[in-house]
């Protein structure tokens, strides 16, 4: 059995898997709202221990087996980006990040947990090795594993967001643009042929959403939330809440535009040749279809359960709540 637990801003998703001849089945998987700070905020052990409780009990309510779990940190909070090296062996690209890894990472790296992945290897004139680097501020990897201790669960394995989202969603081949709408933060990645090529985070996510409708209307937040699940960018309500959610909605569109213009001029990479999308904003009525609009290229929403058995009963109970569990899907893929 393997876990994952996604640790939202707003909503904590737990997927436990089972490793078959195949692939993996589903076993057990939920979710819970929560209020209060995220981990990452957490001023003292009271705080944590709050929200350990929130997870313990879902641990349980949901029956999950193994207390042995994955977890990812916010991308927001840890920094990733490629280097691209000359031909180099494998041991000689773990020397050679040590000495790079200063100068890419904005915190010293005695106060840093850092990672790399060997992505692409390039033969011939020209050729080298091209190096995904991970770096974490350690005080933050040691709170969320205090949290899960809180919780009487062990972290066997932690990752960023969308290096799980990469595993759930992402095709084994071809480039594409995962996008991650949570609550706080929206997610944006690249993806070639499996391997994370260009990511980032921004601050315009589903409480920006939220907020400017709230604003624009005159109405309360609940209501905004309401509207805003209800409507979404539709013409109802004579096209209120769309002239109000338009902007927000653009604003995203010109960062997805940026990120993709960066990619293929910085790191000469190909454009994607389609959006993948995740997070609660995804099934937001027409969200999908004014994306599409706006980017001129096909969007569609990610199904984290692709690459799971999935039962006929768990599958109906699901239906509506897949795009919830994509990093605790893609965590709990990598089989720890």
């Amino acid at each position: 059995m393997s876990v994952g637990i996604d640790i939202g801003s707003k909503i904590i998703k737990i997927v436990e898997l089972e490793k078959e001849a195949k692939g993996f089945r589903l076993l057990a998987s939920g979710a819970v709202g929560y209020q209060g700070v995220i981990p990452s905020q957490a001023k003292d052990d009271k705080e944590l221990a709050a929200l350990s409780d929130v997870i313990r009990k879902l641990h349980k309510e949901v029956h999950i087996r193994s207390k042995e779990v994955a977890i990812a940190l916010p991308e927001s909070l840890v920094f990733t980006r490629t280097i691209k090296f000359p031909s180099l062996t494998d041991q000689e690209v773990v020397s050679a990040v040590k000495w790079e890894a200063e100068q890419y990472i904005p915190i010293p790296l005695s106060e840093a947990i850092v990672e790399h992945q060997i992505i692409e290897r390039s033969e011939g004139a020209g050729g080298g090795v091209t190096v995904l680097l991970v770096a974490s501020p350690r005080t933050l990897v040691e709170k969320y594993i205090k949290l899960i201790g809180g919780a009487g669960l062990t972290t066997v394995g932690v990752e960023t967001e969308v290096l799980a989202l990469c595993r759930s969603l992402a095709p084994a081949t071809g480039t594409v643009l995962l996008l991650d709408f949570g609550a706080s933060s929206t997610d944006i990645a690249i993806v070639k042929d499996g391997m994370v090529r260009f990511s980032r985070s921004i601050p315009t996510a589903g409480e920006a959403f939220t907020r400017a409708l709230s604003q624009s209307l005159g109405i309360e937040y609940q209501q905004a939330e309401a509207y805003k699940k209800t409507y979404g960018l539709s013409a109802d309500l004579e096209g209120k809440v769309k002239a109000s959610l338009a902007p927000v909605f653009n604003l995203v569109a010109e960062e997805i535009k940026k990120a993709v213009h960066f990619y293929q001029t910085e790191e000469k990479g190909e454009a994607p040749v389609s959006i993948i999308v995740s997070g609660g904003t995804s099934s937001m009525p027409e969200a999908i279809s004014t994306l599409t609009d706006l980017l001129g290229i096909e969007v569609v929403v990610g199904n984290p359960f692709a690459k799971v058995s999935v039962d006929t009963q768990a599958s109906k109970s699901l239906a509506n709540y897949t795009c919830l569990y994509s990093v605790a899907v893609g965590l709990a893929l990598r089989g720890d």
